[in-house]
């Protein structure tokens, strides 16, 4: 058996909310999600209570006038009724229905119910069992041709012992009458509940017209809301900008108690860490390249004092004037000496870069031109260890000293490192020049590549002499930032590392006419 039910709000029918971006969206579509939901639940519990409410009300009011029609009509009724009797009896009830449209029926004993209108939808197996179980009025929601129903079923009893009849006045639904007083007859009736359906329906009419006024009406506190909590967010997204950028005194107003103001409490802790931080590290900084520069500065002079003398006896050492130990000797501290001058000069040069007062004086030059100078001053132009691949022009704006010392380094660090050949090779490449310099050593490790320009790192932990100070790169690639250029290391698909200084061409370069 079909019950009858009536559809909820279709007001959510494929309602597929997809994901917001941004926090503001975000916020006011969960403003929005609570509020639909909390108006959505509203309307639920109160449609439901409504409608359980319009069906009790039909319900209670069709068995009162049910039984008050048979109070008027069943004591005229002969025992036991033949067929006839029933269906003028049908036909009564049916009239005296009215605007509710009975459609009756009647059996005596169990019986077949006997009905006078052909349209009467026939009556529930269920609920001519109940009434005859309970003994009492009995009522059941079906439908029948697509249209919700309410069928009746109602027992007859005898009054008194004169065989006068009842329909039990005196017991209301929910009682049992007295078994020996039930007179076997028992009318059923059924009317259409389409004006309690359309009350229904226009609950939910109402209720899917009140959604949008709701949800717009709402819109406004979520947009409120979405402000007030984003205000604070922004402000310390601005304030972890400006610390980015730099500015570490950067301080949040945080008024209130919640967590957006703890929060940015916090964000003025870390910043003054930060600040504190920043301000020591500064400090230690400047002390250590304020020492380095005064120690190389202290030992210039008795360096210069020691190279002379070591001039004087490397001449003796060479005249065979001196026993061989001594000359051993004086060889190996004139090395020394010259290393050391040459640590102490690169010092000198490191902490002019990192106290910016690093001159520069660029001339035009074609860079093959530096690159044979630069060769032929070290000896190297001659060398078969050391090849030169020159085929172009290479006009560059360049300071010349600081040029020859990048690639005086790169090639000495290449000797000293890889393996000959080493081939300097100059080449144009639209508004840019490229020097690239090539050995045939094992390369760079892997491990090594992101920290060869850094200051005094060698490959080899375990042999921290290797024959330099570990700034030689260090400065190779400061003097090509200064003159514009970049400087990379890289390996060498065939073997040996290859390290590449790239310059701006004369015409792009700074000054250039």
């Amino acid at each position: 058996m079909r019950r009858f039910r009536l559809p909820l709000c279709s007001a959510a029918r494929g309602f597929r909310p997809h994901a917001p971006r941004g926090l503001r969206v975000r916020l006011v579509v969960a403003f929005l999600l609570a509020a639909a939901f909390g108006a959505l639940l509203t309307a639920g519990l109160t449609f439901h209570r409504a409608r359980a409410a319009i069906l009790d009300r039909a319900e209670e009011t069709a068995v009162a006038d049910l039984r008050t029609q048979l109070d008027s009509l069943a004591p005229d009724l002969t025992l036991p009724p033949t067929a006839e009797d029933l269906r003028g009896l049908t036909r009564q009830i049916d009239q005296a229905g009215g605007a509710r449209a009975w459609h009756a029926s009647a059996s005596y004993r169990g019986g077949e119910p006997v009905t006078a209108s052909p349209g009467t939808p026939p009556v529930p197996d269920e609920l001519r069992r109940a009434v005859q179980d309970s003994g009492r009025a009995v009522h059941q929601r079906t439908e029948h041709d697509g249209r919700p129903w309410l069928a009746l079923g109602m027992p007859v009893a005898y009054t008194d012992d004169s065989g006068d009849t009842d329909t039990g006045t005196d017991t209301g639904p929910g009682t049992h009458a007295d078994a020996g007083s039930l007179s076997g007859l028992t009318v059923y009736a059924a009317f259409p509940l389409d004006d309690d359906r359309s009350d229904i329906d226009a609950l939910v009419t109402a209720a899917e017209a009140g959604a949008v006024p709701a949800l717009a009406l709402a819109l406004v506190p979520a947009l409120f809301a979405a402000r007030s909590v984003l205000r604070p967010v922004r402000r310390l997204r601005h304030g972890a900008e400006r610390i980015a950028a730099g500015e570490l005194d950067t301080r949040l107003d945080a008024p209130g108690r919640d967590e957006l103001a703890d929060l940015t409490r916090s964000f003025n802790t870390m910043a003054e860490t930060l600040e504190r931080d920043s301000a020591e590290l500064r400090r230690l900084e400047a002390g250590a390249r304020r020492f380095a520069a005064d120690v190389a500065h202290e030992l210039r002079t008795p360096l210069a004092a020691m190279a002379a003398v070591t001039e004087v006896l490397d001449e003796d050492a060479a005249s065979g004037v001196l026993p061989a130990d001594t000359e051993d000797a004086v060889r190996l501290i004139s090395e020394e000496v010259r290393a050391l001058a040459r640590t102490v000069e690169d010092l000198m040069e490191v902490s002019r870069f990192d106290a910016r007062a690093a001159p520069v004086h660029r001339e035009d030059v074609d860079l093959r031109t530096l690159v044979t100078k630069t060769l032929q001053l070290r000896g190297w132009a001659h060398d078969e260890r050391v090849r030169a691949d020159l085929p172009e022009p290479a006009p560059v704006r360049v300071d010349l000293r600081r040029i020859d010392v990048v690639l005086g380094n790169l090639v000495a660090n290449a000797l000293h490192h890889g393996r000959p050949p080493v081939t300097v090779a100059v080449r144009v490449r639209g508004d840019r020049v490229r020097v690239t310099v090539t050995d045939r050593g094992p390369g760079i490790p892997d491990e090594a590549l992101p920290y060869v320009f850094d200051r005094f790192y060698k490959a080899d932990a375990a042999r921290p002499r290797s024959g330099g100070s570990g700034l030689g790169l260090a400065i190779a690639q400061e003097n090509a930032a200064l003159n514009d250029g970049t400087l990379t290391a890289a390996n060498h698909p065939d073997g040996g590392a290859v390290f590449t200084l790239t310059l701006p061409s004369a015409a792009s370069s700074p000054g250039t006419t």
